[in-house]
């Protein structure tokens, strides 16, 4: 174990030429980042998660309430024995064939058994209030920690010269307010890791799971060698759209149409600004050339750079999503209320439904037709997934 201790801490990949970690120790005259610091992120993470639920149940759902969001879910399927053998032991979404064959045991028509899928699909997503709760809390998160930090980076110099992240670097202290922004971050994203996996299901699960990893490594790593300046810009530049990506999302789930577009408009414009301007022109233009300029390469400068490729890549990603959105949103807007949140048929992702006089037929004995639905007819959803459910 001390053999492989020594190998991962080795001083030649973690620092520049001719630094050693003896020379990061802390002292009475200064303080610097100590990899064990980062174990206070797993206590604080659990805490985070903690408040979230107080969060949710004693402040989020109240106002949620108030707001006249119902905490009914969607319908229950009419109990079947032989539908939900087929639901969870086999497919929850039968293909023309099989939908046949339950026809002709059940002597129900295609259409009843479509819809009765249809509703059991529905039982297991999360209803409108749930959906709130979720949004209310990473927006009051979100906006904490972003006035947070930019509360914290106005005081400093290189929030206005990038290249005071290198100036004497890595001997460059940490300070409290930059060590209390560090862990919190990293807390807060430990706290997704766990919590994606019982939050809101969605289609960008692989990529916002990958999101999440790629956050924590660049939060370790710049925090252990000591790049935490410009670690600082990266965290504040990309909270800056999640604030008002969860506030268009309450717009959503309230109804108040008007604001939910002028929030998503202004979460869009900030969103393409700050992912694909200011972070490759400013972040990236200083951590790969302004560096290499003053700092110089090593084998961790190396790493660390690849992972914020690594976000650009995925920044370039959602900006497409969201860019495509904004586009369906402008050429549907001509010919009706523009709504950017609400999805077509071909895009819903979270709810499904059909239409109400389909709804309104109830299972039963009925000659069998050709004409049938395909299951996936119906209204618009609540949200798109992609963008629309980042946390980064």
């Amino acid at each position: 174990m001390a053999g492989i201790l020594a190998w991962f801490w080795n001083e030649r990949f973690w620092l520049p030429h001719n630094v050693t970690w003896a020379d990061l120790k802390n002292t009475d005259e200064a303080t610097f980042p100590q990899a064990e610091d980062l174990y206070l992120a797993f206590p604080l993470a659990f805490c985070i998660f903690m408040v979230r639920l107080i969060f949710e149940r004693f402040i989020a759902k109240p106002c949620a309430i108030a707001l006249n969001i119902q905490a009914n879910g969607p319908q229950i399927a009419q109990p079947n024995a032989i539908l939900e053998k087929v639901f969870n032991a086999i497919t929850k979404h039968p293909d023309e064939k099989r939908l046949e064959g339950l026809s002709k045991q059940l002597d129900w028509d295609v259409r009843s058994i479509q819809r009765w899928f249809r509703q059991r699909r529905n039982q297991e997503k999360p209803s409108t209030l749930t959906r709130f709760c979720e949004s209310m809390w990473k927006f009051s998160f979100s906006l904490y920690v972003f006035s947070y930090g930019v509360r914290f980076l106005k005081q400093t110099p290189w929030l206005w010269n990038t290249r005071h992240c290198w100036y004497n670097y890595p001997y460059q202290p940490l300070t409290a307010d930059l060590h209390y922004y560090y862990i919190l971050e990293l807390s807060f994203y430990w706290s997704l890791m766990v919590s994606q996996f019982t939050d809101i299901k969605r289609k960008d699960f692989g990529i916002m799971f990958l999101h999440h990893l790629a956050t924590i490594f660049l939060i370790t790593f710049s925090y252990v060698n000591n790049m935490a300046r410009v670690g600082t810009l990266v965290l504040c530049l990309h909270d800056s759209a999640d604030v008002l990506l969860e506030a268009a999302k309450m717009a959503n789930y309230t109804k108040f149409q008007k604001m939910c577009d002028l929030l998503f408009v202004m979460f869009a414009m900030v969103f393409v600004t700050t992912r694909l301007g200011l972070f490759p022109l400013w972040v990236l233009n200083t951590t790969l050339f302004e560096s290499w300029e003053i700092v110089g390469p090593f084998p961790s400068w190396w790493v660390f750079n690849l992972l914020l490729l690594l976000l650009q890549g995925l920044n370039c990603f959602w900006s497409y999503l969201v860019v495509k959105i904004a586009c369906k949103a402008v050429s549907k807007g001509k010919a009706g209320k523009w709504n950017p949140l609400h999805v077509s048929k071909d895009d819903r992702s979270d709810i499904e439904s059909s239409s109400d006089d389909e709804d309104s037929e109830p299972p039963g004995k009925k000659p069998h037709t050709s004409t049938t639905t395909n299951g996936t007819s119906g209204t618009n959803g609540y949200l798109l997934t992609g963008p629309c459910s980042m946390d980064d």
